[in-house]
């Protein structure tokens, strides 16, 4: 597994090819989560729950705003039986590995689903 610096030095349209092997051999993802539930992102086109491939890349977001959340792993059955059906139905997208002040892949839930695989 590669570390995060080496993740975060990637060009960021090589980030999302890493992020599907990273999890796909973790067999987990990561989000932030507080009291109330998962962290969203929110834009002019789309609002989205953003996922890290480890703890500690989902923990670097974890300030100001978000400084009471922590990374929560989910397990890829979990997310794939679960939250891509919830996530489609409240119209929501995937959000993959953001990092500050870059534009990030977003996905449908159900692209996301397949790329899991």
């Amino acid at each position: 597994m590669w570390s995060d610096d080496a993740f975060l030095m990637l060009p960021q349209e090589q980030r999302p090819a890493k992020f599907f092997e990273q999890v796909r051999a973790s067999k987990e993802v990561f989000i932030l989560n507080d009291k109330d539930g998962c962290v969203m992102l929110t834009s002019d086109d789309e609002d989205g729950v953003p996922v890290w491939p480890t703890a500690s890349l989902a923990q670097m977001w974890a300030n100001e705003e978000w400084s009471d959340c922590e990374p929560k792993a989910i397990d890829l059955d979990t997310w794939l039986s679960r939250w891509t059906i919830g996530l489609s139905r409240d119209l929501l997208c995937v959000i993959v590995a953001p990092a500050p002040g870059e534009d990030s892949e977003v996905m449908l839930p159900e692209d996301f689903a397949e790329k899991l695989l």
